[in-house]
């Protein structure tokens, strides 16, 4: 047992916590459901509170402790956005595609269903300024509290432009607090990725006791679409991208795959980022680059979310019978790139943004209703392709600069 990798301990978790929900339902064991929701809750809510320090410490570092030159913190930002805009681009139309193509909503009745949750995700208003805004932090504390990722990376920059124009001793006493306490985290999160199992063994049972095995029965098209359309992104987008890169495909996999099942069997981006830092510098990419690009595509490149709303958004077209020309699907998927950007840390994000843009459009927000009923499912699809899409940014990123390793790291082994 103890030659077991914490990846193999995790994937067995996995299946142990879809046992224990199909075969102990929260509405027969309510006692077991409490307790395998208490302990989910307690693992992501110690993965909670390694994010602000750990992003902090190391985003001041990387910026102010290699180099005074602030040319490069813009030219990295400059590419970085560029990369985010082109792939979500694609995913959005690959989703566009894939849904004309399939058509899951034909044929679904969601007459009935309860509009009531729709109609309050529609009232979260989601405008192109209110995200700007949202960007610029009225308290550090404030933020850190509320764990607002892109909010601490906007003042940490700030911090670290500030800090690489001071000389001397105070700038070297910052940059050894710094330091120090990053180092500290990356050992944090070693003692609690070892709690990792139980947390997402019961995330998993929860999920399956609260909605069966059956969840996917009555929405299986729309599901399989989104795991299928997924799929295609990965082996026509992100593999093609990271082979012109010259990113070893094999070794890159061996250090994100512990990340990216627990970003999938959580459903949480926050809940891999800390381990995802960890390994990326592992692999060998540059502190500076995996502290700016990484967290900053959590809010802008979110591969997975974005071919999901291109998804969602039809099929709610589809399954209340309403037809749209290409040049409104067009215009629908302008509208969700657009909202889509900056909003990961509003909670059910996809959701929210969905149900503005049907009320937007005049599609029936029933749809969102029948969604809700199998989100956990592809929430985690679409979450660790998230992850998988902005580890390969950062890896892009550090070849685009220059600063990829070609040799593997001394002493680190996947």
């Amino acid at each position: 047992m103890k030659k077991l990798s914490s990846t193999q301990w995790i994937a067995i978790s996995m299946v142990v916590g879809i046992l224990l929900g199909w075969l102990f339902p929260s509405a027969e064991y309510p006692a077991l459901f409490t307790a395998a929701k208490a302990t989910s809750s307690v693992f992501l809510r110690m993965i909670k509170s390694l994010i602000v320090p750990l992003l902090f410490s190391t985003l001041v570092v990387g910026i102010a402790g290699h180099g005074d030159d602030m040319k490069k913190v813009g030219r990295l930002a400059f590419r970085a956005i560029v990369y985010f805009e082109i792939v979500t681009t694609i995913a959005l139309f690959l989703g566009l595609g894939a849904v004309n193509l399939i058509k899951p909503g034909v044929g679904i009745n969601i007459t009935g269903a309860s509009a009531s949750k729709a109609t309050e995700l529609a009232q979260t208003k989601i405008t192109f300024g209110g995200v700007i805004e949202h960007m610029v932090p009225q308290s550090f504390f404030e933020a850190a509290t509320h764990n607002e990722v892109l909010q601490i990376v906007f003042f940490a920059i700030l911090f670290a432009v500030g800090l690489s124009r001071v000389q001397g001793r105070p700038k070297q006493v910052m940059l050894d607090f710094c330091e120090s306490l990053s180092q500290v985290m990356f050992k944090f999160t070693g003692l609690v990725m070892a709690f990792a199992p139980f947390g997402i063994g019961a995330a998993i049972a929860v999920t399956v006791g609260q909605s069966g095995l059956s969840v996917l029965k009555s929405l299986a098209m729309l599901v399989g679409t989104l795991y299928g359309t997924l799929i295609v992104f990965v082996l026509c987008v992100l593999i093609p991208v990271a082979l012109l890169a010259r990113i070893p495909l094999r070794r890159f996999w061996s250090f994100i795959k512990e990340p990216w099942l627990i970003a999938f069997s959580t459903a949480s981006s926050e809940a891999a980022l800390p381990l995802a830092f960890e390994r990326l510098e592992q692999f060998g990419l540059p502190k500076r680059i995996i502290a700016f690009v990484l967290p900053t595509g959590y809010s802008f490149n979110l591969d997975g979310s974005t071919l999901y709303l291109a998804i969602a958004s039809v099929f709610a077209a589809q399954a209340g019978n309403i037809p749209m020309t290409f040049g409104q699907q067009l215009l629908m998927m302008l509208t969700l790139m657009l909202t889509s950007k900056g909003v990961a840390a509003v909670p059910r994000a996809s959701l929210v943004i969905l149900s503005g843009a049907l009320t937007m459009f005049g599609l029936p927000l029933e749809a969102v209703a029948v969604i809700l009923g199998v989100d956990a499912i592809m929430d985690m699809a679409r979450t660790s392709i998230n992850l998988v899409g902005n580890c390969l940014a950062t890896a892009v990123m550090a070849r685009w600069e220059g600063e990829f390793p070609d040799q593997p790291p001394a002493n680190v082994v996947a």
